[in-house]
């Protein structure tokens, strides 16, 4: 079940508009569904624009007029048929904090998966993986045109959605999304859990890992009652990893309850959750730090930042709770931790 999180992600587009463009054959496929989610911005108080290449002949009037009648509150841009429409919209002058464009599908991987969030620097090395991927030939020619707005400082955000329903609403308020997300300036930052809607939402990631076999069930009073031992991991405002603080002994800290959101995978944020608690932890005195995991994907990250996998004895207690999960352990000199992962 989808969950949506309005409260927290609502906050961040207030005052900011949300331009959304879409070609003549997928909003004519997808119609009703796309102005549903206009609509829904509209009624959250986000500004919104569409972009939309509906040809001005008369079987189209009526179209027209819908939009015109059922959008009084957006602005619409009609970029003329004989245009390249891709350029024409990345060529508007205004500068756009979020630009969705509606597609047949999200980009995906040569494996087949759906690509989650880019920078412009992995959307040019990796266009060899997935550019062939792209069901829209035009689409996949654009991508630089892309990656230059972004890089030009004239949009934030771009957004790569497959049309249908609700796939708006869920881009911009789940966890998860729906598409592919294209920025270079994402904004992180390490915090204690803090709200309800915090808890809510390092439920929801937790879940995800449970269900791979990867975690141990956390459920939402577990969550709120030890809230002050979460921490979470947020990219411009929204949590999208989390981590639990468990004290061993006076100079070891357990890290526990690592996830990440599939939507920032291969995005280096585990590397900064990770790093970013033993600093946190560092601080406060902590200078050996363990790690019990089946996960392979953390496995490697500990083994990346310098983890080693190792139980000293004096962890076996803890170890003997787990007997069949690895334990990774690494010491670190507090006084000299600015060196410690870059």
């Amino acid at each position: 079940m989808v969950q949506l999180y309005l409260d927290e992600y609502v906050k961040n587009l207030i005052g900011r508009t949300v331009c959304i463009a879409c070609r003549e054959g997928i909003l004519r496929d997808h119609f009703n569904e796309i102005v549903a989610d206009i609509k829904f911005l509209v009624r959250k108080d986000i500004g919104t624009t569409f972009f939309h290449n509906l040809p001005h002949r008369v079987a189209n009037q009526k179209l027209l007029r819908k939009l015109e009648m059922r959008l009084p509150a957006t602005n619409l841009i009609r970029i003329a048929p004989e245009l390249d429409f891709y350029q024409a919209v990345l060529g508007h002058p205004d500068t756009i904090y979020k630009l969705i464009f509606l597609e047949r599908r999200y980009l995906i991987d040569n494996n087949g998966n759906k690509i989650n969030a880019l920078t412009t620097g992995r959307v040019r090395e990796a266009s060899a993986d997935f550019g062939d991927l792209i069901a829209n030939v035009n689409f996949r020619a654009t991508m630089n045109r892309l990656c230059e707005k972004i890089e030009a400082g004239h949009c934030e955000r771009i957004h790569i959605l497959p049309a249908g329903k609700n796939t708006i609403k869920y881009e911009l308020f789940t966890v998860e999304g729906t598409g592919t997300m294209i920025a270079d300036n994402f904004i992180e930052e390490f915090r204690q859990v803090q709200t309800d809607e915090d808890v809510a939402i390092v439920h929801r990631i937790l879940s995800m890992y449970k269900r791979s076999g990867f975690l141990k069930p956390r459920n939402k009073d577990y969550l709120s009652r030890n809230r002050q031992r979460f921490f979470v991991t947020a990219i411009d405002g929204i949590v999208v990893g989390c981590m639990e603080q468990k004290v061993i002994d006076e100079r070891t800290v357990e890290l526990g309850a690592v996830a990440i959101s599939t939507r920032f995978r291969n995005q280096r944020v585990g590397v900064y959750t990770v790093d970013a608690f033993m600093r946190t932890m560092a601080e406060q005195g902590y200078s050996r730090f363990i790690s019990l995991t089946k996960n392979p994907r953390l496995q490697a990250l500990y083994l990346q930042l310098g983890f080693v996998e190792e139980s000293p004895p004096e962890y076996s207690q803890r170890q003997s709770e787990s007997p069949d999960v690895k334990m990774f352990y690494q010491a670190v000199d507090s006084h000299d931790f600015s060196d410690f992962v870059t």
